[in-house]
Formats: C-alpha cells, sequence, structure tokens
C-alpha cells in the first residue's frame, strides 16, 4: 500500500507541476541533444541519462520537491528501478540510432 501512495505522490506531483508547461518554454533553452549519434556506446548511455535528467527537469522545476522526490526513490529501490528502465528506454533508442556501433 505504501509503494502505491508513493507512486500516486510522485505521479501527481509531476502532473500538478508540470501545468502550463508547454507555454514556459524560455530562449535559455541549451540544446544538450544536436543528435543522437554518438561515438560510443558509453556516449549513448550518458545521453541517455542527460536525456532522462533534462526531462525529469523540464517536467518539475521546483528544486524543492526534486529533492523531495529524490528522498523517497532513495529509500525505495523500486522507485529507483523505474527511473533505470526510463534510461534503458532512451538507451535503446539512442543505440538503433547509431546502428548498434556497427
Amino acid at each position: 500500500m505504501k509503494k502505491i501512495l508513493t507512486t500516486i505522490t510522485m505521479i501527481s506531483i509531476i502532473i500538478f507541476s508540470g501545468t502550463g508547461f508547454a507555454n514556459d518554454q524560455d530562449e535559455k533553452s541549451v540544446d544538450y541533444m544536436p543528435s543522437l549519434i554518438t561515438k560510443t556506446p558509453l556516449e549513448g548511455r550518458n545521453l541517455a541519462i542527460i536525456i532522462v535528467r533534462k526531462t525529469v527537469g523540464a517536467i518539475q522545476r521546483d528544486g524543492k520537491i526534486k529533492h523531495a522526490v529524490r528522498d523517497v526513490y532513495e529509500k525505495d529501490p523500486m522507485m529507483l528501478m523505474r527511473a533505470v528502465e526510463l534510461v534503458n528506454k532512451e538507451f535503446a533508442i539512442i543505440a538503433q540510432a547509431n546502428n548498434y556501433w556497427r
């Protein structure tokens, strides 16, 4: 039950804090992903991590809430595993874009 409540809380924080996100795009945005093409799989993995981190940062802009959520997944290994799943999905896209570095 605690895991369900934690998940619902995290989803609520992400949804409600991201209200108006589409209108908040500012001109200060840096293109951290000019291409999915990387020289090595390690560079691809690092790019996948950056994509996930930037996505979370774009959705949840309140630093206090981000740190509060970190406290939650720091103590719940399943929440951390969900974050790893997101990185894995991004990495799979990058690997495919790089023809699996062949």
